[in-house]
């Protein structure tokens, strides 16, 4: 994929406004029904954290190719790690940490990585995955 061909949206408070764009993109780029519904959720909880955890800016970007449709999510804090990406669910006594659980539950690939003081979530979801 050409990197001129990703689409890119500033994250603000109006995450309604941010899940219809998703939920255009990944229907035009062929994900539907609930793996859209799927990735929906998991975007809209990587652009919470970043409103709430990640100083409150950051960027979405989405790009796909015949396989696989990615969405990168970027903060400005930088504070998530690697470490973050959760595997196992939180206590059922804990009040936070479900989103990070959450998207790794829902997405094909979660990763986490940081580079020049911004924490970088990859959500990947195969657009025609083997049953």
């Amino acid at each position: 994929m050409n990197p001129d061909q990703r689409t890119y949206w500033p994250i603000s408070t109006d995450l309604a406004a941010l899940r219809r764009r998703v939920h255009r993109y990944a229907t035009q780029a062929g994900l539907t029904g609930t793996r859209r519904d799927d990735l929906l959720l998991a975007v809209n909880e990587a652009a919470i954290n970043v409103l709430e955890h990640g100083g409150g800016s950051g960027t979405v970007t989405l790009w796909h190719d015949e396989r696989d449709l990615t969405v990168n999510v970027v903060d400005i804090a930088g504070r998530l790690t690697a470490h973050d990406v959760h595997r196992r669910p939180p206590s059922p006594r804990a009040e936070r940490g479900f989103g990070l659980w959450l998207m790794g539950r829902l997405c094909d690939e979660f990763t986490i990585h940081q580079e020049r003081g911004r924490s970088h979530v990859r959500l990947r979801m195969r657009l025609h995955p083997t049953p």
